[in-house]
């Protein structure tokens, strides 16, 4: 067996071996393609204010969250159950849709 086909097969079988993701990736959120962005700017966001621009906006929508933050280019949101307890749950930061 060549050392090149030896490196194929090798490298194959780590990446079948390798755990899958388990957290949802945002594809639109950073993604590659059309992007326009304009010069004129009042101020930014600090991460605090957009994390509660964000947390208003979810609760605006009915979900009960108690914390966001960003991750993995979604919003990860601590949201409350009916029972008790928190569940993590995505959202896209573009339209706010849960991400499974």
């Amino acid at each position: 067996m060549s050392i090149k086909r030896f490196a194929v097969v090798s490298a194959l079988a780590l990446l079948a071996a390798a755990p899958t993701q388990a957290a949802p990736f945002c594809v639109g959120y950073g993604a590659p393609g059309l992007e326009l962005e304009f010069g004129l700017e009042f101020g930014r966001m600090s991460t605090d204010q957009r994390n509660l621009f964000d947390l208003m906006a979810l609760r605006r929508r009915g979900v009960d969250a108690s914390r966001v933050d960003r991750w993995n280019g979604c919003i990860r949101a601590y949201v409350r159950q009916p029972g008790g307890g928190e569940r993590m749950e995505f959202y896209d930061p573009n339209n706010y849709q849960q991400v499974f």
